[in-house]
């Protein structure tokens, strides 16, 4: 079976659509799950070739890039694109490494289509269709089998999900699924490493340290793990090592100075994360929490010739 590749220079074509909300309504779901697959498919093949060649692209230029590109070629009647990992795999197994590898294999690519047409055509589809089942072959990462052995329970759950989500589904409604997916593995996983441990210990005060997150997945663990009827009057807990996420670890702190208080004891708080001071300023009446006066400033860094 012969099929033809023979094309010419495209010419400029405005689509002529009624420009009306229903006309939107029809285009626009579909224009979002395209925008999605081919911001993705791109962002995760500039990633692969980041590691291939240990360098850094700019994610904000190719996106930019690839929206002008696609915005362009619908105006000439193309059709839409972007980055693909299979291409430019080979693209770097065959030396390259340059934006003129991009643009040459480009020119090739458009001199086959107007000029080396009659020499395709006679080359069937199913010889086409091998060679694309080799470049799948050559491509396809088939040591990651080995780690499935190797990796929690939950990650294989999540790929075998998207994996069929996509198959069945699309690329887009996949990776938002992963997406979904491996972040309700993280909150799981992150509500059990709430820990507490005794800095300091006195008939007047106790000091604790907490490490970890505190969110909405944590805040029972957290609360859990504290006794203010063996507590001395005065307990301070020390954020040194967790921070307060959401709004929900600023009412478990709130419910637990509570706790403190129908019994007479102090709670104070120290070392809070500079977005934790800020939550609390907008909470405002709602949270009602003691911090330390004489609270220290923690930089985690800081860049020379900027102020902090």
């Amino acid at each position: 079976d012969l099929s033809s590749v023979q094309g010419a220079l495209p010419v400029l074509h405005l689509p002529n659509v009624p420009l009306t909300w229903e006309t939107f309504r029809f285009v626009a779901p579909y224009a979002l799950i395209l925008a999605l697959v081919g911001l993705i498919e791109t962002l995760m093949t500039l990633q692969l070739i980041d590691e291939l060649t240990e360098s850094r692209g700019k994610g904000n230029r190719e996106a930019l890039a690839l929206g002008a590109a696609n915005i362009v070629a619908g105006a000439f009647k193309g059709m839409g694109g972007c980055a693909l990992v299979g291409e430019s795999l080979i693209n770097i197994g065959s030396g390259g490494r340059g934006r003129m590898s991009g643009v040459i294999a480009a020119a090739a690519l458009l001199t086959f289509i107007l000029v080396g047409a009659p020499l395709i055509d006679q080359i069937p589809i199913a010889a086409l269709t091998g060679v694309m089942f080799v470049v799948v072959i050559a491509t396809f990462e088939w040591t990651s089998f080995r780690t499935i052995g190797k990796v929690p329970f939950t990650e294989v759950l999540v790929i075998v999900a998207v994996t069929a989500i996509t198959v069945w589904v699309d690329l887009a409604v996949a990776v938002i699924s992963g997406v979904i997916l491996s972040a309700l593995v993280f909150a799981w996983e992150s509500a059990k490493h709430v820990r507490l441990s005794v800095l300091d210990d006195s008939a007047e005060k106790r000091i604790y340290r907490l490490e970890g997150l505190l969110y909405f997945g944590s805040v029972r663990n957290f609360s859990e793990k504290f006794d203010p009827a063996k507590d001395p009057s005065l307990v301070v807990l020390d954020f040194h090592e967790a921070r307060v996420c959401d709004l929900s670890g600023l009412e478990a702190i709130k419910a637990l100075a509570g706790r403190y208080k129908k019994l007479g004891k102090t709670l104070e708080l120290r070392h809070l994360s500079p977005d934790c001071g800020r939550m609390l300023e907008r909470a405002g009446d709602l949270v009602q929490v003691k911090v330390a006066e004489d609270d220290p400033v923690y930089l985690v860094a800081r860049i020379p010739g900027q102020s902090s």
